[in-house]
């Protein structure tokens, strides 16, 4: 019998792009990765593994990765330890999985991506005033054809700020989404890189056939006029003004509360924010949009002058405006993005994406929604079949006004489509 010829070009044909999903809720190690194998069984080796796990694994996590990557193959792996986990079983059911245990495993072929892993030491950031190169150094990938980044960063890290706008220099074209792990007891850090947990920093740049597109969820909506700042020290505020009229921050949210109802005023008592401007142009000389606002806290009052302490360091000349933040703003927020990315993505003809990364805040959640799974259904009722994947930080990380911000209460969700 002749043999049958040969064709080298069947055997470097690229499977089409996939995603396979895992979550378990068993609180042995062993027995939550041996449901995550069953569940995953018969994948092929993917490009890149996500894992997201609950700190009740805490004490555990240095087993973690080892014991995944025996029977589960992938190039890359990454995740972190969060207050709580976001995933979807094999089946396609996603859940919202807060204070307990829980691991979220995600793997993703992607035909055609560039991927280059990443871990820093805060002892490892360049100079914020020297050129972009030491940080692109510092990652192994020049800023052409990266489109997007991955951020993970341990709690006991202290210069994200630093951190965010190093990487905003280097990589000023690529999306960055994330946030900072869950805290816990145990002696070592709370991200996974490879084989290992670490301290200080991980993260992924893609690149090449894939990007991430970002929707930031903050949740709040706008009580009052848009005011600029006339005096400010520090983190401060002392005087606001509008027009010709200037007065204290909580002179002018006095004026504000006549105009609220009785539950509004009793929401300003628990859920009120600042929304501090991310431009600087005079809204009553321009005909343009308004500046996009940063959601900060506002943590005191000086009943003294009438000045409000902000997360957030404040400059003379910045637009803020008050917020307020609830479940059903939260919803309404959150539904309304979503749907817009779907549109957007739609009008691209790019179908569902290949899957949904969520970052949501720790005070999100059951405690915000008053139900589980409040991001999820939303996304749900956007991307119907979507696999979702994320974490609950301490900290997200996501975009506003054309530059990387850590928020605070927010979902900054990613979705993973073809560069078009």
């Amino acid at each position: 019998m002749a043999a049958l010829p040969s064709f080298p070009w069947l055997a470097r044909r690229e499977r089409p792009a996939w995603c396979r999903t895992g979550l378990a809720r068993d609180p042995s190690l062993q027995a939550a990765v041996d449901d995550l194998v069953g569940q995953l069984a018969g994948a092929a080796p993917a490009d890149l593994a996500l894992v997201f796990a609950s700190a009740s694994y805490a004490s555990d996590l240095p087993r973690l990765l080892p014991l995944l990557r025996q029977k589960i193959k992938a190039r890359h792996w990454i995740g972190c330890v969060g207050g709580g986990v976001v995933g979807t079983r094999a089946d396609g059911t996603a859940q919202e999985l807060e204070h307990e245990a829980a691991i979220s495993l995600t793997l993703l072929h992607l035909p055609g991506a560039q991927l280059q892993p990443f871990c820093l030491d805060a002892s490892e950031l360049p100079d914020l005033d020297g050129p972009a190169e030491p940080w692109r150094a510092a990652l192994g990938a020049e800023a052409g054809g990266m489109h997007a980044m991955l951020l993970l960063v341990d709690p006991g890290f202290g210069a994200i700020n630093d951190l965010i706008g190093g990487l905003d220099y280097a990589y000023p074209n690529a999306v960055k989404l994330g946030g900072i792990a869950g805290q816990h007891s145990a002696p070592h850090g709370s991200l996974l890189f490879d084989d290992q947990v670490r301290s200080g920093v991980v993260g992924c740049l893609l690149g090449g056939a894939w990007r991430l597109d970002p929707v930031l969820a903050q949740g709040c909506r706008p009580i009052g006029p848009v005011f600029e700042v006339e005096q400010a020290q520090r983190n401060v505020v002392l005087q606001v003004s509008r027009g010709d009229e200037r007065r204290s921050p909580v002179e002018a949210l006095q004026r504000i509360l006549v105009d609220l109802s009785p539950e509004e005023r009793e929401q300003v008592k628990n859920a009120l924010f600042l929304g501090v401007g991310r431009s600087d142009f005079n809204l009553e000389r321009s005909g343009e949009q308004p500046p996009s606002f940063l959601v900060r806290n506002l943590i005191g009052v000086d009943p003294r002058n009438g000045a409000v302490a902000v997360g957030e360091r404040m400059r003379v000349g910045q637009k803020v405006q008050f917020q307020l933040r609830d479940g059903a703003t939260s919803r309404a927020d959150g539904r309304q993005l979503l749907r817009q990315a779907a549109q957007h993505q739609a009008a691209e003809r790019q179908g569902q994406p290949l899957a949904a990364l969520l970052f949501a805040c720790l005070g999100r959640g059951r405690g915000l929604y008053g139900e589980a799974d409040g991001d999820v259904n939303l996304c749900r009722e956007s991307f119907a079949q979507v696999p979702i994947a994320g974490v609950f930080c301490n900290g997200e990380i996501g975009g506003v006004g054309g530059s990387t911000h850590l928020h605070g209460y927010a979902a900054s969700w990613g979705f993973l489509v073809p560069e078009a």
